[in-house]
């Protein structure tokens, strides 16, 4: 299992990182969406440790990257903070699940899952989890086709990313069946 210490220190860092964020279209504040994105991976930590634990070799990897997977992209927090506070394996896990602005923003989703793939599975789940988590009622302000095309970069993901974790692949799959239909 993860270690509750890690746990503990990630939450505070990204609370402290994405004070005063609110999850967009809402008032919903944004450690929120952190912590969604936690309990699906701890619940796929959870259901391996029932069939075999060594499926998930690193998962205090996972919940830390699942905790803090937003804070390069959207705060002022650097790779060089995360490497300092919580080691290179979560700064590069971080960093491979940022959107590089730089790109065109029809470019930045396949480029960021290239750099996903060359990092441990763990950090392919927490992408998992982060669209699993997104995948709730569009913003009341999106038209069709930006609901279809999220929709479409859900797919693109699950089928890139699937083989990280079956119990995440499940749960964006059922996700997708019902995701914009109200």
């Amino acid at each position: 299992m993860w270690n509750p210490d890690q746990y503990i220190k990630a939450w505070n860092f990204a609370a402290h990182a994405h004070h005063g964020q609110t999850v967009p279209g809402s008032e919903i504040p944004y450690i929120n969406h952190l912590g969604t994105v936690a309990m699906e991976v701890m619940g796929a930590i959870a259901h391996a440790a029932q069939i075999d634990p060594s499926l998930i070799p690193d998962p205090d990897l996972l919940v830390q990257c699942a905790l803090l997977h937003d804070a390069i992209e959207d705060t002022d927090v650097t790779y060089e903070q995360l490497c300092a506070e919580f080691g290179e394996s979560v700064a590069n896990g971080v960093l491979a699940l940022t959107k590089n602005s730089d790109l065109p923003k029809a470019e930045r989703m396949k480029d960021s899952l290239q750099r996903i793939q060359r990092q441990p599975k763990e950090i392919w789940m927490v992408k998992l989890g982060d669209r699993i988590t997104n995948l709730q009622p569009p913003p009341h302000y999106w038209d069709n086709q930006k609901i279809e095309n999220y929709r479409k970069e859900a797919e693109l993901i699950l089928e890139t990313l699937r083989s990280a974790n079956t119990y995440l692949a499940k749960r964006l799959q059922q996700k997708l069946l019902t995701y914009g239909k109200s």
